[in-house]
């Protein structure tokens, strides 16, 4: 389908809405996109219609809506580019899609055992490599940041020896907007003989995403932020790295057989998905996998980077402004300051001429110290996004850096 910014916004009714009397532009998509009709009428549809639980029944609503979220893993499968469905494990979000890993892995991580990770990750993939620290003694190194946002790879080279457990490693930054090489340093990682994760939270809505061409281990993903809804993400894991790990919670469906003496667990990805699983959030995530996948990537890349030029253009002509990270290879993520403003006050100000930003350190604490501030306003393109929206955020920039010089 071709692209035509106009009419992909006419199918997004939150667009519409007027804050403070201004047009919602709404440049807050790293933290979570809106969603567009077509998810909205999916989900209700499946409750209207034909809703029970799932794996558990033989009667036809049952087996509708086990059709129904099984299409959707397959879904996020093709998206993904995995071999099978059965890759695919189904999480709340990244968050505990990361955290399943940390913990699938506890009886591989030991005392002096390295986790590689980088200034720039989330906290969701900073903390529970922390939890092996605290009870294991595991030793976490984190990869510098350049000056520019970039990430230093000759640094990560020489760090990967033979101590190297697990590289985990943020995809595309939700603060630098920075696009990390996974494809070049996979090899690094597969020669130490360590576990290679990646976090593709920000990547997966914002660039082609090819998990076996990436040579990871294990992908993460989240619905929320790729036009979906919340309570939903997904893991990537290889059928040999799925295998390994234990699973994250017990209950029904993840296990085979219960006796008194004894378990045996079910395969994956049915393993990890113990209890009833957010079932039409998942078909919701499968909607907005639909949805999006009809346009062109290629193109939404483009539009999405226009935008953002243009909005720096224009901010870089306010001389208290300060763009943080500008690496060769990023996306569509503004992050900036106004010299001896909070970023709070600027995001207040902002959202009283209709711009929502986010504004605080962005779960990035490490980040914020490695530049030596305490948070950034963030302004983050998503399909939607225009070029007057842009405009507008420079002007509503240039009435807070007056108000608060």
């Amino acid at each position: 389908m071709g692209f035509n910014v106009e009419e992909i916004r006419g199918q997004f009714p939150i667009l519409s809405r007027k804050i403070n009397g201004k047009q919602l532009a709404y440049l807050d998509n790293a933290a979570s996109t809106q969603k567009p009709t077509a998810v909205i009428k999916a989900m209700t549809h499946q409750m209207e219609t034909s809703y029970a639980n799932v794996h558990r029944g033989l009667h036809t609503m049952a087996n509708e809506t086990t059709e129904a979220y099984e299409g959707a893993r397959q879904k996020v499968a093709d998206f993904l580019g995995a071999p099978e469905a059965e890759n695919i494990v189904f999480t709340k979000g990244a968050t505990e899609a990361l955290n399943l890993i940390a913990y699938g892995l506890s009886d591989e991580i030991g005392e002096g055992d390295e986790i590689i990770i980088s200034q720039m990750e989330h906290h969701s993939n900073i903390v529970p490599w922390h939890f092996h620290r605290e009870r294991k003694g595991a030793v976490i190194k984190f990869v510098p940041v350049r000056d520019d946002g970039s990430l230093d790879l000759d640094a990560l080279k020489s760090m990967i020896s033979s101590k190297t457990k697990v590289v985990s490693l943020v995809h595309m930054s939700n603060v630098l907007g920075t696009i990390n090489p996974i494809k070049e340093i996979a090899p690094w990682v597969k020669a130490a003989g360590a576990i290679f994760v990646v976090d593709g939270t920000q990547a997966a809505v914002h660039m082609p995403i090819n998990v076996q061409d990436l040579g990871c281990d294990f992908f993460c993903m989240t619905g929320h932020k790729l036009y979906g809804p919340t309570g939903i993400g997904a893991l990537y894991g290889t059928s040999d790295m799925l295998e390994r790990l234990r699973p994250f919670n017990g209950g029904g469906e993840m296990i085979e057989d219960v006796f008194e003496t004894h378990i045996t667990y079910n395969d994956p990805p049915h393993k990890f998905e113990a209890g009833t699983p957010p079932i039409i959030q998942a078909i919701g995530l499968g909607a907005a996998i639909d949805w999006y996948t009809q346009y062109d990537p290629a193109e939404i890349h483009l539009h999405e980077l226009a935008v953002y030029s243009h909005a720096l253009d224009g901010l870089r002509n306010i001389n208290s402004f300060r763009l943080i990270g500008d690496a060769p290879q990023k996306g569509s993520v503004l992050a900036f300051n106004l010299e001896g403003a909070h970023a709070h006050d600027v995001a207040q100000i902002l959202d009283k001429y209709g711009v929502a930003v986010r504004a605080g350190q962005h779960c990035t604490q490490p980040l914020m110290e490695r530049f030596g501030i305490h948070s950034t306003a963030r302004a983050s393109f998503g399909i939607y996004n225009t070029l007057d929206e842009a405009d507008r955020l420079v002007e509503a920039v240039k009435k807070a850096a007056h108000f608060l010089s």
